[in-house]
């Protein structure tokens, strides 16, 4: 039997708010490229607007990272609203 190496945050660390950009960027790019399916990019977002509205309702966000926060979740669900039309 071997065991699981594979390295695990500590618990309540937050990716960086460059990563999950990066992540939005790269979806956004994609769609408009037409090189992802739409059906994907909704389950990406889904997933991103999920982790970005849990972190925005966390009280123990520093208010300065909150902004960040707010402003990924917006952009987020604009590409979704996009894609929905």
């Amino acid at each position: 039997m071997t065991q699981d190496v594979t390295p695990q945050p500590p618990s309540g660390d937050r990716p960086d708010l460059e990563h999950l950009d990066a992540a939005l960027s790269h979806v956004d790019q994609q769609v408009s490229s037409g090189s992802i399916a739409s059906g994907a990019a909704k389950g990406i977002l889904y997933s991103l607007i999920e982790t970005l509205g849990a972190f925005v309702g966390d009280p123990d966000l520093p208010e300065h990272a909150r902004s960040g926060y707010e402003g990924l979740l917006e952009a987020a669900r604009e590409l979704r609203a996009k894609l929905d039309h």
